[in-house]
């Protein structure tokens, strides 16, 4: 019998909610959670034991984090490492790819884990000896996910061959394995050249992937002489949230008039921010937004300007693709405005 360690977050780990995203690392003998399922679908690996932690620790104290768990592993063997699956939670994929990380480079192990295509977790870690498996975009997919999580951990304990990333259902790490097929590549080649003549659909062996290529600009070259704008992702709106700017999956942002305002005061804004304990923004929107210290700022004479208005969607869950155009737009409007500088305060 094969031994696995499991790794979940706070939320699928039975603690909480966002108001324990802060929870310390613990271990819990056997399945927990998700983790009972993906038990019942694996063949020769017993799941052990489960480590627990909260998406903001894991994020924000890594290197503690990762150490508490090593003394939790300390003098227990396992064969594989399984996390998730997290589907298109950032900071839960972020999360699974890190231990994931930890666990291979640390150990040796295979680990294994599972993220929707839109979690930033994938970029981020894709290139990684370790396999993500292409998942669910939310919870609604649990059982499918940990089927295939399941499934390939099987083949792994079993000694399998594992194949090419389509092959498998994994994203792609970069890799190209060799396979011997039957026609030439010459003969390859003159179908798919036919293939599109004819508008069929056809596949290239040699895919090359497009990546975000950001180019940071340049630095201000005097800020006493910039006109600044705020922008944040953590959903913060006027009380009554006037526009419908959803919790996740955000599809729209919008600006609101700061030019009579010294700061930003409580009972006027809140974040409706679905992805975060949003307490303590609401009870000081400060800490999202610090329209105070960009007052300051401008009283120094550190920067020239504050901008008239502050720019707010939510990143929770957000699509790349949204996001995107979210992004552009925002640009294009603070370039018409004269702007020099943004700032992008998040959770």
């Amino acid at each position: 019998m094969k031994k696995a360690i499991h790794y979940i977050n706070q939320f699928f780990g039975g603690v909480g909610g966002e108001d324990e995203a802060d929870f310390e690392p613990i271990v819990k003998e056997g399945p927990v959670g998700p983790g009972v399922a993906l038990q019942a679908e694996l063949k020769g690996i017993e799941i052990t034991h489960t480590v627990i932690c909260g998406d903001n620790f894991m994020a924000s104290h890594k290197d503690e984090a990762t150490k508490r768990i090593m003394e939790f592993l300390a003098g227990r063997e396992f064969d594989i490492f399984l996390a998730g699956p997290s589907f298109r939670s950032g900071r839960y994929g972020v999360s699974c790819g890190e231990i994931c990380k930890f666990a291979n480079e640390t150990y040796g192990a295979p680990a294994v884990t599972s993220m929707n295509e839109e979690n930033a977790g994938v970029e981020l870690y894709r290139e990684n000896p370790f396999y993500i498996l292409k998942g669910g975009a939310g919870a609604a997919k649990m059982r499918e996910d940990i089927t295939a999580m399941a499934s390939f951990a099987n083949k792994i304990a079993a000694g399998e061959e594992i194949l090419w990333a389509d092959a498998e259902g994994y994203f792609s790490r970069g890799v190209r394995k060799e396979v011997f097929v039957d026609k030439t590549a010459a003969n390859r080649t003159v179908d798919m050249l036919l293939a599109k003549l004819s508008g069929v659909p056809f596949e290239t062996e040699y895919k090359i992937e497009v990546r975000d290529r950001v180019i940071p600009s340049k630095p201000i070259a005097d800020l006493s002489k910039a006109k600044i704008a705020l922008i944040s992702t953590g959903g913060l709106v006027p009380t009554g949230n006037p526009d419908r700017i959803p919790g996740g999956t955000a599809t729209i942002w919008k600006r609101y008039d700061i030019s009579k305002m010294d700061s930003i005061k409580s009972g006027e804004f809140y974040s409706v921010h679905c992805g975060i304990n949003t307490d303590f923004v609401n009870a000081d929107p400060e800490v999202l937004v610090p329209l105070s210290s960009l007052r300051e700022f401008k009283s120094n004479g550190e920067i020239s300007e504050v901008h008239e208005y502050f720019y707010s969607t939510t990143g929770n869950l957000a699509v790349l693709k949204d996001a995107r155009r979210m992004g552009a737009e925002i640009a294009v409007t603070l370039k018409s405005e004269g702007i020099d500088g943004a700032i992008l305060v998040s959770t």
